[in-house]
């Protein structure tokens, strides 16, 4: 225990937080990158040539080399962080797809495991650092419990939102504006009725990943479809084109730093 504790330290003295401050700005890119994982993988399943399974693993191994860039930096550097998140938005989508349509497993049974794969991400990494807060990813094994649960809500909410479109048939639009509504709830129990902050940003992180497919799908479906018939390609570009906007301009006003990344810049 005093070994683990005095790692800890040391850990945290040499590397500032790996993660951004949860700003509007945060949340904005989240849902961006969102959209783009859903409007690229449905892209890239359609125009490859590459099969479900092929397309995992090429996007698997990309982003696995951009997590070895990130997970090496001591300190968040916007381009490196946001660029995962984009790039693990497309391998949760491209997994779940993967699961439902070349492995016929079925959206209840996806959702279930994804489930019970997120709690079990949540139990570990509080049995190891006693936390699951975002404020303090300031050593590689926080770190490390972050992008895993992070993979796992991506891909659970990819199946939870296909699940509840399925099911409901509400249409593109009413489907993200009912999970927008979703959010407002959390974010309005958290600040009137005492829900915990960390629990609250779970729930929301895994609720905007529907929130962005549904927002993707509305934009790209053809209008017969209910969509607005702009196609993936278009949709795609257009949304990682706003996420580089934002994140040139995270670069250079720092805004979005937390108070231990910006004593070490």
């Amino acid at each position: 225990m005093t070994t683990h504790t005095s790692d800890t330290r040391s850990l945290a003295r040499t590397l500032a937080n790996k993660v951004p401050e949860v700003t509007v700005f945060f949340w904005i890119i989240k849902i961006l990158a969102t959209t783009v994982g859903e409007t690229a993988a449905d892209q890239l399943a359609t125009h490859a040539g590459l099969s479900l399974t092929q397309l995992t693993v090429v996007f698997g191994a990309l982003f696995a080399v951009v997590l070895a860039i990130q997970l090496r930096a001591n300190r968040y550097i916007p381009w490196v962080y946001w660029l995962s998140i984009v790039l693990i938005s497309v391998v949760g989508t491209l997994v779940t797809d993967n699961l439902t349509d070349h492995f016929q497993i079925s959206l209840i049974t996806s959702t279930t495991i994804f489930s019970i794969a997120l709690v079990l991400c949540f139990a570990a990494w509080y049995a190891s650092e006693r936390t699951l807060s975002i404020h303090t990813i300031v050593t590689r094994r926080r770190e490390a419990f972050y992008w895993l649960t992070v993979l796992v809500t991506f891909s659970l909410g990819t199946a939870a939102g296909d699940l509840i479109a399925e099911k409901l048939a509400l249409g593109f639009w009413k489907s993200a504006l009912m999970f927008a509504l979703v959010i407002a709830a959390v974010f309005l129990a958290h600040k009137r009725l005492g829900l915990g902050p960390i629990v609250a940003f779970w729930i929301a992180y895994v609720l905007t990943r529907p929130l962005g497919a549904s927002l993707g799908d509305y934009l790209a479906q053809a209008k017969v479809d209910g969509g607005l018939g702009l196609g993936t390609t278009v949709t795609s570009l257009i949304f990682l084109g706003a996420i580089t906007a934002v994140v040139t301009y995270l670069s250079i006003s720092k805004v979005d730093r937390t108070a231990s990344t910006a004593a070490a810049s």
